[in-house]
Protein backbone atom coordinates (compact mmCIF):
# COMPACT_ATOMS: atom_id res chain seq x y z
CA UNK A 1 0.00 0.00 0.00
CA UNK A 2 1.69 3.46 -0.78
CA UNK A 3 2.81 5.71 2.01
CA UNK A 4 0.17 8.05 3.32
CA UNK A 5 -3.15 6.08 1.86
CA UNK A 6 -2.32 7.40 -1.50
CA UNK A 7 -3.27 5.75 -4.57
CA UNK A 8 -1.96 3.36 -6.12
CA UNK A 9 -0.25 3.80 -9.58
CA UNK A 10 -2.53 2.16 -12.25
CA UNK A 11 -1.47 -1.18 -13.16
CA UNK A 12 -1.05 -0.53 -17.25
CA UNK A 13 1.20 2.51 -16.84
CA UNK A 14 3.70 2.59 -14.91
CA UNK A 15 4.33 5.64 -12.66
CA UNK A 16 5.94 9.13 -13.58
CA UNK A 17 5.72 12.69 -12.38
CA UNK A 18 3.42 14.80 -11.88
CA UNK A 19 4.84 17.56 -13.13
CA UNK A 20 6.20 17.98 -16.63
CA UNK A 21 7.73 20.30 -18.56
CA UNK A 22 6.46 20.97 -22.08
CA UNK A 23 8.70 23.51 -24.79
CA UNK A 24 8.55 27.29 -24.02
CA UNK A 25 5.27 28.77 -25.32
CA UNK A 26 4.74 31.63 -27.99
CA UNK A 27 6.26 34.16 -25.32
CA UNK A 28 8.83 32.13 -24.27
CA UNK A 29 7.92 30.95 -21.67
CA UNK A 30 7.95 27.16 -20.06
CA UNK A 31 4.75 25.54 -20.08
CA UNK A 32 3.58 23.39 -16.79
CA UNK A 33 0.88 20.85 -17.01
CA UNK A 34 -0.43 19.65 -14.26
CA UNK A 35 -0.85 15.76 -15.48
CA UNK A 36 -3.69 13.70 -13.54
CA UNK A 37 -2.72 9.93 -13.33
CA UNK A 38 -5.68 8.10 -14.69
CA UNK A 39 -7.28 5.27 -12.90
CA UNK A 40 -7.47 1.97 -14.54
CA UNK A 41 -10.61 1.35 -17.06
CA UNK A 42 -13.20 0.17 -14.91
CA UNK A 43 -14.53 -3.03 -17.73
CA UNK A 44 -18.37 -3.84 -17.10
CA UNK A 45 -19.79 -6.99 -17.47
CA UNK A 46 -22.68 -7.37 -18.64
CA UNK A 47 -24.75 -10.51 -16.92
CA UNK A 48 -28.36 -11.84 -18.14
CA UNK A 49 -30.88 -11.35 -15.21
CA UNK A 50 -31.06 -15.00 -14.51
CA UNK A 51 -27.11 -15.24 -13.57
CA UNK A 52 -28.14 -13.53 -10.84
CA UNK A 53 -31.70 -15.04 -9.91
CA UNK A 54 -33.70 -17.71 -11.87
CA UNK A 55 -37.10 -17.62 -12.69
CA UNK A 56 -40.02 -19.84 -14.06
CA UNK A 57 -43.35 -19.66 -15.74
CA UNK A 58 -45.28 -22.74 -15.69
CA UNK A 59 -48.73 -23.83 -17.34
CA UNK A 60 -50.16 -26.36 -16.07
CA UNK A 61 -53.29 -27.51 -18.65
CA UNK A 62 -55.44 -30.21 -18.73
CA UNK A 63 -53.72 -31.05 -22.09
CA UNK A 64 -50.63 -29.72 -21.67
CA UNK A 65 -47.90 -28.50 -19.50
CA UNK A 66 -45.70 -25.48 -20.88
CA UNK A 67 -43.09 -24.32 -19.14
CA UNK A 68 -40.85 -20.72 -19.68
CA UNK A 69 -37.47 -21.01 -18.22
CA UNK A 70 -36.02 -17.25 -17.38
CA UNK A 71 -32.97 -16.55 -19.83
CA UNK A 72 -33.49 -19.69 -21.71
CA UNK A 73 -37.12 -19.31 -22.96
CA UNK A 74 -39.82 -22.15 -23.73
CA UNK A 75 -38.18 -25.48 -22.76
CA UNK A 76 -41.58 -27.38 -22.49
CA UNK A 77 -44.43 -28.02 -24.37
CA UNK A 78 -45.41 -31.06 -23.16
CA UNK A 79 -48.69 -33.90 -22.98
CA UNK A 80 -49.97 -33.29 -18.93
CA UNK A 81 -49.33 -37.21 -17.95
CA UNK A 82 -48.03 -39.28 -15.45
CA UNK A 83 -46.94 -42.78 -15.19
CA UNK A 84 -47.33 -44.47 -12.16
CA UNK A 85 -47.66 -47.71 -13.07
CA UNK A 86 -48.34 -49.38 -16.63
CA UNK A 87 -50.58 -46.61 -17.91
CA UNK A 88 -50.68 -42.89 -18.40
CA UNK A 89 -52.52 -40.91 -15.64
CA UNK A 90 -54.10 -37.06 -16.39
CA UNK A 91 -53.19 -35.36 -12.89
CA UNK A 92 -55.04 -32.23 -14.18
CA UNK A 93 -58.92 -32.30 -15.35
CA UNK A 94 -61.19 -29.31 -16.31
CA UNK A 95 -59.04 -27.06 -14.88
CA UNK A 96 -58.57 -28.88 -11.47
CA UNK A 97 -55.32 -30.73 -10.19
CA UNK A 98 -56.74 -33.96 -9.26
CA UNK A 99 -53.43 -35.64 -8.51
CA UNK A 100 -51.46 -33.65 -6.84
CA UNK A 101 -48.72 -36.59 -5.85
CA UNK A 102 -48.89 -37.35 -9.31
CA UNK A 103 -48.39 -33.53 -11.45
CA UNK A 104 -45.41 -32.98 -8.53
CA UNK A 105 -44.14 -36.24 -9.88
CA UNK A 106 -44.69 -34.84 -13.49
CA UNK A 107 -42.59 -31.77 -12.66
CA UNK A 108 -39.74 -33.80 -11.03
CA UNK A 109 -39.54 -35.73 -14.09
CA UNK A 110 -39.69 -32.86 -16.42
CA UNK A 111 -38.18 -29.97 -15.21
CA UNK A 112 -36.47 -31.00 -11.65
CA UNK A 113 -32.98 -31.75 -14.03
CA UNK A 114 -33.62 -28.10 -15.89
CA UNK A 115 -33.49 -26.40 -12.23
CA UNK A 116 -30.36 -24.48 -11.29
CA UNK A 117 -28.13 -26.72 -8.97
CA UNK A 118 -27.04 -23.33 -6.66
CA UNK A 119 -30.19 -20.90 -5.86
CA UNK A 120 -33.91 -21.62 -5.61
CA UNK A 121 -36.41 -20.21 -8.71
CA UNK A 122 -39.13 -17.83 -7.89
CA UNK A 123 -42.15 -20.06 -9.96
CA UNK A 124 -44.94 -18.14 -11.54
CA UNK A 125 -48.03 -20.45 -11.78
CA UNK A 126 -51.08 -19.28 -14.53
CA UNK A 127 -54.39 -20.58 -12.36
CA UNK A 128 -57.93 -20.92 -14.02
CA UNK A 129 -60.32 -17.95 -13.27
CA UNK A 130 -62.65 -19.97 -11.11
CA UNK A 131 -59.89 -22.49 -9.63
CA UNK A 132 -59.73 -20.55 -6.44
CA UNK A 133 -57.81 -21.13 -3.35
CA UNK A 134 -57.74 -24.91 -3.66
CA UNK A 135 -56.13 -24.63 -6.79
CA UNK A 136 -53.47 -22.75 -5.77
CA UNK A 137 -53.00 -24.94 -2.96
CA UNK A 138 -52.38 -27.58 -4.71
CA UNK A 139 -50.14 -25.98 -7.35
CA UNK A 140 -47.78 -24.53 -4.78
CA UNK A 141 -47.65 -27.67 -3.32
CA UNK A 142 -46.96 -29.78 -6.49
CA UNK A 143 -44.40 -26.81 -7.49
CA UNK A 144 -42.71 -27.56 -4.53
CA UNK A 145 -40.90 -30.39 -5.57
CA UNK A 146 -38.80 -27.85 -7.16
CA UNK A 147 -37.69 -26.51 -4.20
CA UNK A 148 -38.96 -23.10 -5.22
CA UNK A 149 -38.05 -19.57 -3.24
CA UNK A 150 -41.37 -18.92 -4.01
CA UNK A 151 -44.71 -19.92 -5.94
CA UNK A 152 -46.91 -17.13 -7.14
CA UNK A 153 -50.24 -17.96 -8.82
CA UNK A 154 -51.61 -15.49 -12.13
CA UNK A 155 -55.24 -15.50 -13.04
CA UNK A 156 -55.06 -16.95 -16.54
CA UNK A 157 -56.60 -14.28 -18.53
CA UNK A 158 -54.33 -11.54 -17.07
CA UNK A 159 -51.72 -13.57 -17.84
CA UNK A 160 -52.94 -13.50 -21.82
CA UNK A 161 -53.88 -9.68 -21.66
CA UNK A 162 -50.14 -9.40 -20.64
CA UNK A 163 -48.55 -11.27 -23.57
CA UNK A 164 -50.60 -9.58 -26.14
CA UNK A 165 -49.57 -6.15 -24.85
CA UNK A 166 -53.10 -5.25 -24.75
CA UNK A 167 -54.39 -2.56 -22.00
CA UNK A 168 -56.14 -4.49 -18.97
CA UNK A 169 -56.92 -1.44 -16.99
CA UNK A 170 -59.54 -0.48 -19.66
CA UNK A 171 -62.89 -2.84 -19.49
CA UNK A 172 -61.12 -6.11 -21.45
CA UNK A 173 -63.04 -9.38 -22.25
CA UNK A 174 -60.49 -12.43 -22.17
CA UNK A 175 -62.19 -15.91 -23.85
CA UNK A 176 -59.55 -18.33 -23.18
CA UNK A 177 -60.49 -21.68 -25.12
CA UNK A 178 -58.54 -24.54 -24.03
CA UNK A 179 -58.80 -28.76 -24.38
CA UNK A 180 -61.35 -29.04 -22.01
CA UNK A 181 -62.06 -26.10 -20.39
CA UNK A 182 -63.30 -22.10 -21.34
CA UNK A 183 -63.60 -19.34 -19.81
CA UNK A 184 -64.70 -15.74 -20.40
CA UNK A 185 -63.35 -13.36 -18.37
CA UNK A 186 -64.14 -9.37 -17.31
CA UNK A 187 -60.75 -7.53 -16.72
CA UNK A 188 -61.16 -4.16 -15.17
CA UNK A 189 -58.42 -2.10 -13.37
CA UNK A 190 -56.31 -4.97 -13.96
CA UNK A 191 -58.58 -6.89 -11.57
CA UNK A 192 -60.88 -9.75 -12.62
CA UNK A 193 -64.01 -8.54 -12.31
CA UNK A 194 -66.35 -11.18 -13.18
CA UNK A 195 -65.96 -14.62 -15.02
CA UNK A 196 -67.45 -17.36 -16.32
CA UNK A 197 -66.41 -21.06 -17.31
CA UNK A 198 -68.23 -24.05 -19.22
CA UNK A 199 -66.38 -28.24 -19.06
CA UNK A 200 -65.81 -28.18 -22.36
CA UNK A 201 -62.91 -27.67 -24.73
CA UNK A 202 -61.52 -28.85 -28.30
CA UNK A 203 -60.57 -32.29 -27.07
CA UNK A 204 -64.32 -32.73 -26.86
CA UNK A 205 -64.79 -32.23 -30.63
CA UNK A 206 -62.75 -35.32 -32.00
CA UNK A 207 -65.27 -37.86 -31.71
CA UNK A 208 -67.11 -35.76 -34.62
CA UNK A 209 -68.99 -32.87 -32.32
CA UNK A 210 -69.49 -29.67 -34.57
CA UNK A 211 -67.39 -27.07 -32.99
CA UNK A 212 -70.53 -24.73 -33.18
CA UNK A 213 -70.88 -26.25 -29.51
CA UNK A 214 -68.39 -24.11 -27.99
CA UNK A 215 -69.58 -20.91 -29.74
CA UNK A 216 -72.23 -21.30 -28.74
CA UNK A 217 -71.48 -21.87 -25.03
CA UNK A 218 -69.02 -18.32 -25.45
CA UNK A 219 -71.76 -16.43 -26.89
CA UNK A 220 -74.09 -17.39 -23.99
CA UNK A 221 -71.54 -16.89 -21.01
CA UNK A 222 -70.96 -13.57 -22.40
CA UNK A 223 -74.71 -12.82 -22.82
CA UNK A 224 -75.45 -13.68 -19.10
CA UNK A 225 -72.72 -11.30 -18.48
CA UNK A 226 -74.29 -9.04 -20.22
CA UNK A 227 -77.83 -9.47 -18.33
CA UNK A 228 -76.28 -9.31 -14.81
CA UNK A 229 -73.92 -6.69 -14.81
CA UNK A 230 -75.40 -3.66 -12.96
CA UNK A 231 -72.24 -1.27 -14.66
CA UNK A 232 -71.39 -0.71 -17.84
CA UNK A 233 -68.27 -2.78 -17.53
CA UNK A 234 -68.85 -5.42 -19.72
CA UNK A 235 -70.77 -3.34 -22.81
CA UNK A 236 -67.68 -1.22 -22.71
CA UNK A 237 -64.91 -4.42 -23.19
CA UNK A 238 -67.75 -5.17 -25.85
CA UNK A 239 -66.91 -2.21 -27.98
CA UNK A 240 -63.22 -2.40 -27.59
CA UNK A 241 -63.26 -6.45 -29.16
CA UNK A 242 -62.74 -9.95 -27.41
CA UNK A 243 -59.34 -11.17 -27.50
CA UNK A 244 -59.28 -14.74 -27.95
CA UNK A 245 -56.76 -17.08 -26.44
CA UNK A 246 -56.09 -21.40 -26.34
CA UNK A 247 -55.63 -23.53 -28.83
CA UNK A 248 -59.69 -22.73 -30.00
CA UNK A 249 -58.41 -19.46 -31.00
CA UNK A 250 -57.17 -21.37 -34.11
CA UNK A 251 -60.08 -23.17 -35.15
CA UNK A 252 -62.32 -21.65 -37.35
CA UNK A 253 -64.75 -23.95 -36.92
CA UNK A 254 -65.17 -22.23 -33.41
CA UNK A 255 -64.42 -18.70 -34.15
CA UNK A 256 -65.99 -18.03 -37.37
CA UNK A 257 -69.26 -16.92 -35.44
CA UNK A 258 -68.28 -15.43 -32.60
CA UNK A 259 -68.28 -12.31 -34.34
CA UNK A 260 -71.66 -12.11 -35.45
CA UNK A 261 -72.76 -13.92 -32.63
CA UNK A 262 -71.21 -11.15 -30.12
CA UNK A 263 -71.47 -8.27 -32.31
CA UNK A 264 -68.00 -7.06 -31.63
CA UNK A 265 -64.66 -7.71 -33.00
CA UNK A 266 -62.85 -10.59 -32.04
CA UNK A 267 -58.97 -10.81 -32.04
CA UNK A 268 -56.63 -13.63 -31.73
CA UNK A 269 -53.19 -13.13 -29.83
CA UNK A 270 -50.56 -14.40 -31.52
CA UNK A 271 -49.51 -17.92 -30.59
CA UNK A 272 -53.07 -18.41 -28.70
CA UNK A 273 -51.87 -21.35 -27.12
CA UNK A 274 -48.60 -20.76 -25.43
CA UNK A 275 -49.85 -17.01 -24.47
CA UNK A 276 -50.71 -17.93 -21.09
CA UNK A 277 -47.51 -19.08 -20.23
CA UNK A 278 -45.79 -15.66 -21.89
CA UNK A 279 -47.81 -13.54 -19.93
CA UNK A 280 -46.63 -15.90 -16.79
CA UNK A 281 -42.98 -15.45 -18.16
CA UNK A 282 -43.36 -11.42 -18.67
CA UNK A 283 -43.98 -11.35 -14.85
CA UNK A 284 -40.98 -13.10 -13.72
CA UNK A 285 -38.66 -9.74 -12.91
CA UNK A 286 -41.54 -7.93 -12.07
CA UNK A 287 -42.58 -10.58 -9.14
CA UNK A 288 -38.65 -11.07 -8.33
CA UNK A 289 -38.79 -7.14 -7.53
CA UNK A 290 -41.60 -6.50 -5.86
CA UNK A 291 -43.19 -10.13 -4.30
CA UNK A 292 -47.20 -9.95 -3.54
CA UNK A 293 -47.78 -10.23 -0.10
CA UNK A 294 -50.82 -12.78 -0.69
CA UNK A 295 -48.40 -15.03 -3.90
CA UNK A 296 -51.22 -14.06 -6.24
CA UNK A 297 -50.39 -11.76 -9.31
Amino acid sequence: MPPHGGASPPADRPPGPLLRALPAGARGRPVTVIRHPRPAPVRHRHRPLCGRWSGLALDLGSARTRAFVAGRGMVLDVPTVTFPGSGAVHPVQRGTIVDTPGTARMLERLLGHRMPRIGRPLVVVTSPVLGGPAYRAAARTAVGVLRPRAVLTVPGARAVALAAGADHVRPLLVVDIGAHLTEVVLLADGAVTDARRAALGTADLSDGTPGELITEAVIGMVTEMLRQDRTSLTRTALRRGVLLAGGGALRPDITGGLPGGLHCAVQPVPSPHTAAVRGAAGLLTAAHRHPPADGVL
